[in-house]
């Protein structure tokens, strides 16, 4: 299977999940690239919602990239997840 359509899969697998996890899931944005690292599924929420997808101690956020790297390992791809923290962020 080429990386181009498993990589769809697991975007949409990441949006699917993601949009039933926040309160705006209209504000959720996943894009996906393509380069010779394998695919890169970029997050951004809204900024209310990025504790629920980090999770307590990060939990969530792994989660999310143990279940791509298995979808990955079924379709001898790689994906990773960017999660980008929303504009304004205060660390």
């Amino acid at each position: 299977m080429s990386s181009d359509v498993s990589g769809n899969a697991a975007r949409d697998f990441i949006e699917f999940v993601v949009k039933n996890i926040v309160d705006a899931p209209d504000e959720v944005e996943v894009t996906m690239s393509v380069d010779d690292l394998g695919v890169l599924i970029t997050l951004k929420v809204a900024q209310a919602d990025m504790g629920k997808i980090i999770g307590k101690a990060g939990q969530t956020a792994k989660s999310l990239r143990v279940l791509l790297r298995m979808m990955g390992a079924k379709n001898d791809a790689r994906f990773n997840l960017k999660i980008v923290e929303p504009d304004g962020t205060v660390r």
